[in-house]
């Protein structure tokens, strides 16, 4: 073989290489190679909260009977907790100190709510006087309300959707709360509680659809969240 077609080999064997070899990505200048884009966590919170809080809302308006609510124990564990629990951990990676904050206190809201129904906790037990509990419990709810509210006003700047759920959501805790200081309308604001639990629920639906539809090159419609400009850094 002559020295010309040696070449010429060498040059179609690379350029079949070259054809055939996956693209190399492009990194912004002085972003690290090892970089490696997140995906959104917030849908995966706001399913978790939002068919947890469905559940126990169902329950407080007393849907098709029911006045137990130990079937949401397993949820608020696991789905309402757990699963909130780390996408707020992703939310931080990601940036997003609300959303960390918003979706990590929930799913210890909820992990902590599953407990008091657990029997081997011994939290109900502990109390022999019902009212005492009941206080207790307001105690509880008005605490997660006061929480709430301050997401509320951290909302203010961000979309509509979120303004609407931390909206709706403070007044279901504030509803619950009052009913476990009530006697005479106990049931009525149990059940209010639970009405705006569920308008909550289906909110948190929607905004986490929104998010998770938000890429347009993998939809094929977008649902409108009611954007917030931000503020001008003056």
């Amino acid at each position: 073989m002559s020295a010309h077609s040696h070449i010429e080999k060498i040059d179609k064997e690379r350029e079949y290489v070259s054809a055939n070899s996956p693209p190399q990505h492009v990194y912004p200048a002085g972003q690290s190679p090892y970089y490696r884009k997140l995906g959104d966590p917030g849908p995966l919170g706001l399913y978790g909260f939002a068919s947890t809080t469905f559940i126990l809302s169902m329950y407080n308006v007393q849907a098709r009977g029911v006045v137990t609510p130990n079937v949401v124990v397993g949820m608020a564990l696991f789905v309402g907790g757990l699963a909130q629990f780390v996408a707020g951990m992703w939310e931080f990676a990601c940036a997003n100190t609300f959303g960390a904050t918003a979706f990590t206190m929930y799913g210890g809201f909820w992990m902590s709510f599953a407990t008091v129904f657990l029997p081997g906790s011994g939290v109900t037990a502990a109390y022999t006087n019902p009212e005492e509990l009941n206080s207790a419990l307001g105690i509880y709810l008005f605490t997660w309300m006061i929480v709430t509210f301050l997401l509320f006003i951290g909302s203010l700047r961000r979309n509509m959707g979120l303004v609407v759920l931390f909206f709706f959501l403070t007044i279901t805790f504030a509803l619950l709360g009052a009913g476990k200081f009530s006697t005479a309308h106990a049931i009525t604001l149990d059940k209010a509680g639970g009405a705006f639990g569920i308008i909550t629920a289906l909110v948190a639906f929607y905004v986490g659809t929104a998010q998770m539809l938000a890429d347009t090159r993998t939809s094929y419609f977008v649902l409108p969240l009611g954007q917030i400009p931000p503020r001008e850094v003056v």
